[in-house]
């Protein structure tokens, strides 16, 4: 058989070959016929109640999935804004009949997954407890146990999220956008703060779930190792006493896009990068005559890693880890299409430039065919591997009853695909791209940033920038420095500082010092152990609780090394170089002062803080000292790497006394789009360091 199959290779290799003299090379194959596709469809019956069940047999797996959804309209939740979120953690912990602990018990039994929300839920498991996995499902959704001490908790947690999410750029960026675009009286426009959350009751919930969580636009989706007749059995016995009821619908605002291409702006200043988008409102539904067209435009422009968005900002500049566009059809209310992407903040004026210069070539430069048709092939390849898969022929028997589209929609879904002209691509980014009627939202560190974009130019006029807070008020521009007081220079504020932490004096008796503590990076709580001894040797180690060291860095006064993964890596001569100039144990005692400058007194955390520029023979470093403990409290640097350049900060706080000196406690470091915060529990002065420690 293999010898075969050999053969048949090596003979279509030789008929290619042959053809190879016969081919025009020069010209891009034209697109061959779209295949002809069979979607088969799920079986499905409608229980009393409303509730609409699918069922897709596929006997490949001894498994089962089940998919509960309701299609319900937005919901506007007013000053309790976060009642719903608040309805959906509360789902699924037990029920009136089952505790919550013995509920996860026996779903973790079974080793199967059970999850419920406001807008649905999801279980799957192996076939065999089907049976069981039905019950409690059905269960957990028709009788759930709203109890007092379970809100409190979920509450807490919802407080708490929103507190952690105050300086977080990206989050603030979205909740302002969506506020911006759509209005606080639009159910996509609302967000959840302190204030609504702390509105919300447990009634609330349970008025809630009465409210919306009910059969009538409800669907649930069955797929695996079941049959139909089964199916129907189980389903109808536990789900046929689920109260039948019709969710409120509202009337949700008619939006409407800007006048005019301007800035929103949202001042961050500990922001180490941008969150941009450029956003303008749509009406696009799946059943359009544009939809298809809209698809192929917007892959095209932003929707993959080979657009022309992406291309521009991360390959040919290198400014990001990847910039987006998206456009999704909405059969409720209005869409976005939406430019997104992360920039340090030093071209964030430039990203700007180059997004709307994308937006104008795709509207006003016609497509080349070899794009036109390296999507189309995209989505033929990636429609046929879909196919293989059983969840796809149930969601789309979803998209067609909850979208109103014609039985034979997606069967003709590629014929349409294949149909887009690049007449096509134009016409619809010309009305659906709204470059002249876009928001462009920004948040970030308005003191490296507004200066650049209160410069920028669209058709010939400068791009008005207004200012809005964390929330969306519009606000004033925001003062980024203040007057210095007199007498104040750099020198001072090195002295300040020194003064502050213990003394210039105390700090140049320190020989060594070891910093132990735990790192939190990317969810992962660490190990960390840094041994330092002057001028300039170091070492560094990191370790997971189960895996024992996972990466060590060691510096000896001469060269350097990094040890990960099993690899070991030379440091490189422009880290050496850095190294040996500098001083590990403070900084501030290597400074040499002619290259330090005061440039301006800022705030850090909401309090006055003097930025100081160091200059060495790299990149120039930014570190600024509280103006009124003399601490240093935040520093910021830049590095290159695989050819991007990113964008580095670090915060230091809870300065904590050993041997007569303050040392920060804890430090928050943010290297591109990642965060690692250390929390120092032990620190050794002049104890427990020897030359070995650097080998």
């Amino acid at each position: 058989m293999k010898t075969k199959i050999l053969s048949l290779i090596a003979l279509v290799f030789m008929g290619i070959t042959t053809m190879h003299g016969q081919i025009d090379r020069s010209k891009q194959p034209t697109p061959g016929p779209a295949p002809k596709i069979n979607i088969g469809k799920p079986q499905s019956f409608i229980l009393s109640n409303g509730l609409k069940v699918m069922v897709v047999e596929n006997h490949k797996l001894p498994r089962v999935s089940l998919n509960l959804r309701l299609d319900n309209p937005p919901v506007l939740d007013g000053d309790k804004a976060g009642v719903s979120e608040l309805t959906g953690a509360m789902l699924g912990k037990g029920s009136k009949t089952i505790t919550k602990d013995a509920f996860n018990e026996e779903v973790d039994y079974m080793g199967a997954n059970l999850d419920l929300g406001a807008h649905g839920g999801f279980a799957s498991g192996l076939s065999k407890y089907f049976n069981r996995l039905v019950t409690l499902m059905a269960d957990a959704a028709i009788n759930p146990n709203f109890t007092q001490v379970e809100f409190d908790k979920e509450k807490e947690k919802a407080l708490e999220g929103i507190k952690s999410e105050e300086k977080n750029v990206k989050a603030v960026a979205n909740r302002v956008k969506d506020f911006l675009v759509y209005g606080k009286n639009h159910p996509y426009g609302e967000y959840i703060s302190k204030e609504t959350v702390n509105n919300v009751t447990l009634a609330d919930v349970s008025k809630f779930y009465q409210n919306y969580f009910v059969p009538d636009n409800a669907y649930l989706v069955i797929i695996g190792d079941v049959k139909y007749k089964d199916v129907k059995e189980v389903v109808t016995e536990h789900f046929s006493n689920w109260r039948k009821g019709l969710a409120p619908s509202i009337s949700i605002p008619v939006v409407k896009n800007v006048q005019f291409t301007q800035v929103n702006f949202i001042d961050m200043p500990d922001a180490v990068q941008s969150e941009i988008a450029v956003v303008n409102t749509v009406d696009l539904k799946m059943n359009d005559a544009d939809y298809h067209a809209v698809l192929i435009a917007n892959k095209i422009y932003g929707g993959s890693f080979n657009s022309m968005l992406n291309l521009n900002l991360r390959e040919a500049h290198g400014w990001t880890y990847g910039a987006r566009s998206s456009l999704r059809a909405d059969k409720d209310t209005q869409a976005t299409f939406t430019s997104s992407t992360s920039v340090r903040n030093a071209v964030t004026d430039s990203a700007v430039v180059e997004t709307l210069k994308e937006l104008k070539n795709i509207r006003t430069i016609d497509v080349t065919l070899k794009q036109l048709n390296n999507v189309k092939a995209k989505y033929l390849g990636d429609f046929v591997l879909a196919m293989e898969k059983p969840q796809t022929i149930s969601r789309y028997a979803l998209n067609i009853e909850t979208n109103k589209l014609p039985a034979n929609y997606y069967e003709t879904f590629l014929k349409k695909i294949n149909a887009v002209t690049i007449a096509d691509v134009k016409r619809v980014a010309n009305k659906y791209f709204l470059a002249d009627n876009s928001r462009i939202v920004i948040a970030g560190k308005g003191s490296d940033v507004v200066e650049g974009l209160e410069k920028m130019m669209h058709n010939g006029k400068k791009i008005p920038v207004k200012y809005f807070d964390k929330y969306g008020n519009p606000t004033e521009k925001p003062v980024f420095s203040k007057p210095l007081p007199k007498g104040i220079t750099a020198q001072s504020v090195i002295d300040t500082y020194f003064k502050a932490i213990g003394g210039k004096d105390v700090l140049s008796k320190v020989k060594t010092i070891v910093f132990s503590g735990d790192m939190n990076a990317m969810g992962q709580v660490m190990g960390i152990q840094m041994k330092k001894m002057t001028p300039n040797k170091s070492a560094m180690e990191v370790t997971h609780p189960q895996a024992g060291v996972v990466m060590k860095q060691v510096f000896d006064g001469e060269a350097g090394y990094t040890a990960q993964m099993g690899q070991k890596k030379p440091m490189s001569e422009e880290d050496v170089v850095e190294s040996k100039n500098k001083n590990v144990l403070f900084e501030e005692l290597s400074f040499d002062m002619s290259k330090v400058t005061l440039e301006s007194m800022t705030s850090i955390n909401g309090e006055d803080a003097y930025k100081l520029k160091v200059t060495g023979s790299g990149e120039p470093e930014y570190r600024y000292y509280n103006a009124k403990s003399g601490y240093l409290v935040k520093s910021e640097s830049t590095k290159k790497a695989q050819g991007q350049t990113i964008s580095i900060s670090t915060e230091y706080g809870n300065y904590t006394p050993t041997k007569g000196i303050q040392f920060p406690f804890s430090l928050t470091t943010k290297q591109g789009p990642q965060t690692f915060g250390m929390i120092i529990k032990e620190v050794k002065v002049n104890e427990g360091v020897t030359d070995a420690d650097f080998k």
